[in-house]
């Protein structure tokens, strides 16, 4: 163990002699002056107790640098885990909060497609139906309730998403510790389960995800949540595992704070989507309609002598 006694004697020593070497040379000139330490062996037992000591020193000062160089990457890796668990749960949190879809966008937002100025056709007639009435079974009424967090529940789970990301929460035996999970995720599979035990979820992914921005906990000792980051985020998933009961991805509710979030090529998607989604229901043309409707409107301007009565689009 290292004796700390003489440190304030020998920090003193080491500011007046202003330099390692002169220190070591007031040791040894200490030794023999004072000392028969140059006198009672040989030289080789000399050199040999020297090199000893230094080497005894110089492989503890290795361990104590390995040491500091672990701690420093375990907090790091501590720091990174809590941040990136932290905003797992934000998105979560969100997810699971949402309650409207995308709003209108301004008139001076940009707009993938032009809209038109057309005129609009009737809405649909109002249809109300009495409970247990079968018109109220019909996939495409609005009126049925949007799912939560745009997700859905199996029997073994329960899974919410947004565009970016899926969470899915596994319950588990309270008291479950993260050494009993047994948990893998791949770019297209995943499987999870406890140590010893037959596998909780086993299958192949819905879409594929990125490895590396996913990963899962372990939350108040009875649940695993697997947080997986899509390849593709410009898309809602129908189910997180294939074979897994799906749900109605036109009853997804976007986020209205994420739109102005997206990068600039993947907004103009999504707000394409939008504008489409809008036509259709509505019973307007879609923005690839709209532009062959313009293409053909400016060759017909251009050859007024051809007959287009007949012309149809494709």
């Amino acid at each position: 163990m290292a004796d700390e006694r003489f440190d304030g004697l020998l920090l003193q020593m080491a500011q007046a002699q202003q330099g390692i070497e002169p220190m070591l040379t007031g040791v040894f000139s200490f030794l023999r002056r004072k000392t028969d330490f140059f006198s009672g062996a040989s030289q080789d037992k000399i050199e040999q107790m020297v090199l000893t000591v230094v080497r005894r020193e110089a492989a503890l000062a290795e361990r104590e640098r390995y040491d500091r160089k672990q701690q420093e990457e375990k907090e790091k890796k501590k720091r990174a885990e809590d941040k990136k668990k932290k905003d797992a749960e934000e998105a979560a949190r969100k997810a699971a909060a949402m309650e409207s879809r995308f709003e209108e966008l301004p008139d001076d937002a940009p707009v993938s497609a032009p809209t038109p100025v057309v005129e609009a056709k009737p809405a649909a007639k109002t249809v109300t139906s009495k409970p247990n009435d079968p018109a109220n079974d019909d996939d495409d009424d609005d009126s049925s309730p949007p799912l939560e967090g745009n997700g859905g529940k199996t029997e073994h789970y329960v899974w919410t998403q947004t565009l970016q990301e899926a969470h899915v929460s596994i319950p588990v035996p309270e008291g479950t510790t993260s050494r009993q999970v047994a948990a893998e995720i791949r770019s297209k599979t995943l499987k999870v389960g406890l140590k010893g035990q037959p596998l909780i979820v086993d299958g192949e992914l819905h879409k594929r995800v990125k490895v590396e921005d996913s990963f899962w906990t372990l939350e108040d000792g009875n649940r695993i949540c697997i947080y997986l980051q899509k390849e593709n985020q410009v898309e809602w998933w129908k189910c997180i595992i294939q074979g897994d009961a799906e749900i109605d991805t036109k009853k997804v509710q976007p986020e209205n704070s994420k739109l102005s979030d997206l990068d600039g090529d993947t907004r103009q998607t999504v707000e394409k989507m939008m504008f489409d989604q809008r036509q259709k229901q509505m019973g307007l043309p879609t923005s690839d309609e709209l532009n062959k409707q313009e293409i053909l409107k400016k060759f017909m301007a251009a050859h007024p002598e051809m007959d287009f009565s007949k012309a149809k689009l494709n």
